[in-house]
This record gives C-alpha cells, sequence and structure tokens, in this order.
C-alpha cells in the first residue's frame, strides 16, 4: 500500500513526499525547455530549407546551417534531461507506475513507435546529409524530424492531459484498465492543451530567433542574415502571439468546466456567490491569496472583469475555493501568481509584435535601437511563460496525480528523506554544470552570428559538440551517445507532479 502522509518519512519537517515533488519540479522544469526550442527550431529549419530550394537566395542557406547547430546541441540536452524524468515513475512514483501504468506506459510506446523511429530515420541526413544526399531528400528529410517532433508533442500531451481529465478507463483491482482508446488518447483536454503547448513552442521559438537576431543587429553582425531572421521571427510573434490569447481563453473554458476547483485558485476566488446575483464576479488583478484565512489579501479589483473572462456573461458566477474541501484545494498562493505572470508576459508578446509592425510600415524595424533591446530582452520571456503555465496547469491540479483517482500522497515510493535529499542534491549539481555548459555554448553559437558575414555558408554537414564540464569525467561520452538514441520529447514530460 501507499504511504500516506503521516507516515511518509520527515526530517525537520520536510517529507519524502516533498522531496520527491521538488525533484521532479526541478527536473521537468529544465526539460520542458529543450523540447519547446526543438518543436519551433525543427519547423523554422523546414521553412528556411524550403525557401532556399525555391529562391536559391543564400541568406536562408546560410541561416539552415547557423541554426541547425544550435538545434542539435538543443537537441542533444532535451533527449538527456528526458530520460532522467522517465525514471523517475519507477524510483520515486512507483504507485503511480503501478497504478496507472496501463495507459502512461503504451502511450510512451505509441510515441517511441512513431516519434523516435521518424526522428531517429531522419534525423542524421538532415544534420550531416547536405552534401551526401539529393536536395529533395535532404528537404524531406527535415520536414520529417519536424514532423517527429510534433508526433512526439502529441503524445505526450496525451498522457499528460489524460491525467487532468481522465476518461475511457476503469479501475480494477486498484489499478487502471483502458476500455476505450479513442477516449483515453481524445480526452476532453487535449486538444486545448496540445494547442497551447504547440503553439508556445512557436512563439518560444520566435522570441528566441528575433532576440538573436536584434542581438547581432546591435553588435553590427552578418546584417543581411539577422535582418532576415528577424523580420520572420516578428512576423511569426505577431501571427501566434494573439492566436495563443484564444486558445488560452478556450482552454480556461474546458478547464473551468473539468477542473473548476483549478481556475477558483487562479483566480483567488473564495465564495459563490447566491443564486439570482446578477453582479457577476471581479477579476482580481492582484492580491495575495491566504489558504489559511481563506481570503486574498490586499485584493485589486476590476467589477464584473471576471464574469466576462470566465464566463463570457457579465452576470456569471463560479464556484469559489471555500465550495470545494480543504483536502482537495489547489495552492492558490502559487498559482494565482503563476497564471497572471503566463498571462501578462502574454498581452507584451501582443504588443511586441504590433510593435514590430509600426516600424516596420516606417521603415525603422532594423534600425530602431530602443526596440531592439526590447526584442533582446523579451527573448526569454515565451520560455518564462510556458514554465509558469506549466506550473499553473500542474500544481492546479494537486492535490491530484490521476485527477480525482489518485492523491499524490498516495503515488510516491517507500523512500527515507536522505535517499532522495542526496539524489536531489547531485541532479542541482550536474544539471547546472552540464546544461548551464550546453547553454553558454549555445549562446556563444549565436553571439558568433552566421558564419561568413553576410551571405557565406558555414561548413555542411558540421555539427559541433559542446564543450562536457569537468566534472562529468567519463560520464560526457556515454551521454552524448545516449543523445542519439532518444527523441527530443522526452518521454519523461508525461507526469507533473511537483507542487513546488
Amino acid at each position: 500500500m501507499p504511504l500516506s502522509t503521516e507516515e511518509s518519512p520527515a526530517m525537520h519537517g520536510i517529507t519524502a513526499l516533498d522531496l520527491a515533488r521538488i525533484q521532479f519540479g526541478f527536473t521537468v522544469s529544465f526539460h520542458i525547455l529543450f523540447p519547446a526550442i526543438t518543436i519551433g527550431l525543427a519547423s523554422y529549419l523546414a521553412v528556411l530549407e524550403g525557401f532556399w530550394l525555391r529562391t536559391k537566395n543564400p541568406v536562408y542557406k546560410t541561416l539552415f546551417h547557423f541554426w541547425v547547430k544550435i538545434f542539435a546541441i538543443n537537441f542533444g540536452m532535451g533527449v538527456v534531461s528526458g530520460l532522467v524524468m522517465a525514471y523517475q515513475f519507477g524510483t520515486n512514483w512507483s504507485f503511480f507506475s503501478e497504478f496507472a501504468g496501463g495507459v502512461t506506459g503504451p502511450l510512451l510506446t505509441y510515441e517511441v513507435l512513431t516519434a523516435f523511429f521518424l526522428e531517429a530515420g531522419f534525423l542524421g541526413v538532415m544534420l550531416f546529409g547536405w552534401n551526401r544526399v539529393g536536395p529533395g531528400l535532404h528537404f524531406l528529410s527535415t520536414i520529417l524530424v519536424a514532423v517527429g517532433t510534433l508526433i512526439s508533442t502529441t503524445w505526450i500531451l496525451a498522457s499528460n492531459s489524460w491525467m487532468q481529465t481522465p476518461q475511457g478507463y476503469e479501475v480494477v483491482n486498484g489499478r487502471v484498465v483502458p476500455t476505450d482508446w479513442l477516449a483515453v488518447i481524445f480526452n476532453p483536454s487535449f486538444p486545448y492543451r496540445l494547442a497551447h503547448m504547440s503553439i508556445a513552442a512557436f512563439l518560444s521559438t520566435a522570441l528566441f530567433v528575433a532576440a538573436a537576431g536584434a542581438w547581432l543587429l546591435l553588435r553590427g553582425k552578418s546584417e543581411v542574415a539577422s535582418r532576415k531572421m528577424l523580420s520572420m521571427a516578428m512576423w511569426m510573434v505577431l501571427i501566434v502571439a494573439p492566436i495563443q490569447a484564444f486558445v488560452g481563453d478556450a482552454h480556461g473554458l474546458n478547464t473551468l468546466k473539468y477542473q473548476p476547483a483549478k481556475i477558483a485558485a487562479m483566480e483567488g476566488h473564495w465564495d459563490t456567490a447566491p443564486k439570482g446575483d446578477k453582479d457577476g464576479f471581479p477579476l482580481i488583478v492582484f492580491g495575495i491569496p491566504d489558504m489559511d484565512k481563506e481570503v486574498t489579501k490586499y485584493a485589486i479589483e476590476i467589477p464584473r472583469l471576471g464574469s466576462l473572462i470566465l464566463t463570457h456573461s457579465l452576470d456569471g458566477q463560479i464556484k469559489g475555493l471555500k465550495d470545494f474541501p480543504k483536502a482537495d484545494r489547489p495552492n492558490s498562493t502559487v498559482i494565482f501568481f503563476t497564471f497572471r505572470a503566463m498571462v501578462a508576459l502574454g498581452v507584451l508578446m501582443i504588443l511586441f509584435g504590433v510593435a514590430g509592425v509600426l516600424l516596420r510600415r516606417n521603415g525603422a524595424l532594423f534600425r530602431n535601437r530602443i526596440f531592439l533591446r526590447f526584442a533582446v530582452v523579451m527573448g526569454p520571456t515565451g520560455l518564462i511563460a510556458l514554465l509558469a503555465g506549466w506550473l499553473t496547469t500542474e500544481i492546479g491540479r494537486q492535490p491530484w496525480v490521476v485527477y480525482g483517482l489518485l492523491r499524490t500522497t498516495d503515488a510516491v515510493s517507500r523512500h527515507d528523506v536522505g535517499p532522495i535529499a542526496v539524489s536531489l542534491a547531485a541532479f542541482v549539481v550536474v544539471y547546472f554544470l552540464l546544461f548551464g555548459a550546453g547553454i553558454r555554448y549555445m549562446l556563444k553559437l549565436v553571439n558568433k552570428g552566421p558564419d561568413g558575414g553576410a551571405h557565406g555558408d558555414v561548413t555542411p554537414g558540421h555539427i559541433p559538440v559542446p564543450p562536457q564540464p569537468a566534472p562529468m569525467g567519463g560520464m560526457a561520452p556515454a551521454l552524448a551517445g545516449v543523445a542519439t538514441t532518444r527523441a527530443a520529447g522526452g518521454g519523461a514530460t508525461t507526469a507533473h507532479l511537483s507542487n513546488r
């Protein structure tokens, strides 16, 4: 039987459950950044190569060879961090695996059989085959790698969405048994979450590319190529950021239907208005939710706007947190702020895209240094918003691992605090050394700019290997080898168990 909260070993008030959550939250937060950029860059590379084949404009070829190097490094780091996630299901969350493995196991297998084999079959051709295969086959390989990243995203989101809105199952002898695979895969939240995550990946990549182009323009490097990458990225931001807002609204309505406690916690909304109340409920722009006193302190409110956003009606009502048992309430203190951070950054992205159009009309997009500096600052905002969104949706699912079926306290393995504390400390040190070196190397490549100046080409097929930090010692070659054997999506984003 799984441990209860009272039975979970503790040290200085910290339980094994707390540390397992922190460890999963830490590792998955690192991991999700790399697949997001991988998904976006794979499609961007396909667009660049397609434009090169159609126009023969050398700038597209230059940009392809520039970004494929960054893609390769990012891909490898996504692979390694994803493998770590998968192992935690067995080490720290064995009761989750025992309970829900009948659903999550096959879904991850489908990801391997589709996305992994597709990417593994054509990734090498894309990275090393520029002068070894014909242009048509190389372009097809790039397209298939991009498609593979999206297929991987689909299976991962199907698994994670089932944990949010489970259906198509029976519980037999304490284990989930699938009864309808179409219902399992196409569960109620899956379409919204798949669209939201995919668009977030494209938007994060566009902001990253725009920041790179702006940085190089500020430094006077590779002007023609830098202008092209900034221009393409700004069109992407302009189109995708507003679409993301509409998708997010639809996702919110779906969450209100299936996880109303999460919405109440996100809004810091405690009291349900009496029936017949026509005043609606306000949007709390800022406040500090107090879970013990059941109130949102220092609330700054806009009357009726909460009703308009969540119910599309000025007098609509939703349940307050007080209508849910205390044991079933998500931590409003956390997700109240993570949700607002995501929304605020989303609004800023829309304004950023509009500013780009206005400057483009005036011919100042590539010359306005204030805008270029702003573009550099906006570079990481897509990933920050993505992390804030995942924290909101996953912490908002608590106290459930599988919503309404399995609590997080019942999913954790039987461990003492000591081993988990040691492994968590090791993860923190290794992750900052290994992935810190990789990220630093990617930024170094960006700072260098496309090789050959404005129109020159890099050496076709040359994929650099980032320097490995000394403390990894003999593990570095092994990790480099592993990086070529697993799809970038990494199977482990399936179950975000973090509540920290």
